[in-house]
């Protein structure tokens, strides 16, 4: 069963530093592994510091964000365009879809409302996410257009759990460290 379009939360047993507390919003997921990015994982460089002309749709705070480890030299960018101009093939979840940085903002007959970029992505070999939630890593919920650009991305991770129904939206409050408790 494919994810991709779903959000991956990380548990507290993840278990890797690098996705602890994150949220993944899964662009592809099938027998030849699994392929995302971490919507709140925000960094200090503007949008404006390496794609000025998309820097003001830049949804807020208007940096790049750490999609994940694999490959931080490059940039992936999705947005949200609310006026129906998304080739299916682009859509991710909901109005969000992939944006060609390549093209000028006001190219291809839609209007982007707003747009996150992220350099690096997330990846799973084949069978490894399968593996990891077997584990217990991660929990695969629904997303919501909105957690793609969301304006508090540090807060995400206890917002989409909140969303949640029985015992996973508990977890929301769940302290960073439990031994300070």
């Amino acid at each position: 069963m494919s994810h991709a379009g779903r959000l991956l939360v990380a548990t507290p047993l993840i278990g890797d530093p690098t996705f602890e507390r994150t949220v993944v919003l899964l662009l592809a997921h099938g027998p030849d592994g699994a392929f995302g990015v971490v919507l709140n994982r925000p960094s200090d460089t503007a949008v404006a510091d390496v794609a000025q002309r998309w820097a003001d749709l830049a949804a807020a705070p208007g940096v790049v964000f750490v999609g994940g480890p694999v490959g931080q030299d490059s940039l992936l960018a999705l947005g949200r365009c609310t006026d129906g101009g998304i080739r299916p093939e682009a859509r991710v979840l909901g109005d969000c879809a992939a944006v060609d940085l390549e093209e000028h903002p006001t190219e291809g007959g839609r209007t982007w409302d707003e747009v996150r970029l992220f350099a690096g992505s997330a990846g799973w070999a084949p069978r490894q996410l399968e593996d990891e939630l077997a584990e217990g890593a991660w929990w695969v919920v629904d997303g919501d257009p909105a957690d793609v650009v969301a304006a508090d991305p540090d807060g995400l991770w206890a917002q989409v759990l909140r969303r949640q129904r029985g015992e996973v939206a508990w977890f929301a409050n769940h302290p960073e460290d439990p031994s300070a408790n």
